[in-house]
């Protein structure tokens, strides 16, 4: 399943992923992963998960090497029930006409690994027309 909090910026879905990322960890029986742009905010999350700051890796710069960073994650821990993406917009220079296509490939992987993925995106729902909502939750 692929959860898609959307807003506009400012308006609290960092926070919100970071409580969600929480709970998943508490209630999960598998790891959980919270990808972020930068080491900020980052004490707020649970010890239980595993912290990712795309900082760190200047060399993911197109949805295919974040796409296939993913699936290096998901081959090399096979535990992962939860991946936590915020603000994707400020990753690797994705941009919103690439959302629809990027979402279809995190509901395979989703579906390949049977994990779900949690993904902020500083837009409202109808900038998101273009995305294939099957497969998707829209979270408030």
């Amino acid at each position: 399943m692929v959860n898609l909090l959307t807003g506009p910026k400012g308006s609290g879905k960092t926070q919100q992923m970071i409580e969600l990322a929480n709970k998943a960890a508490k209630e999960s029986d598998g790891h959980v992963f919270f990808i972020k742009k930068s080491h900020r905010d980052t004490y707020s999350l649970s010890f239980d998960i595993r912290a990712i700051c795309m900082d760190d890796y200047e060399a993911i710069d197109n949805i295919d090497a974040y796409l296939g960073f993913i699936y290096g994650m998901t081959s090399a821990d096979h535990d992962i029930k939860a991946i936590f993406i915020d603000a994707i917009l400020k990753h690797a220079h994705i941009s919103l006409d690439d959302i629809p296509e990027f979402v279809e490939k995190l509901k395979k992987i989703s579906k390949e690994c049977d994990l779900d993925f949690y993904v902020s995106i500083s837009a409202g729902k109808d900038d998101l027309h273009l995305v294939d909502a099957e497969g998707c939750t829209y979270l408030n």
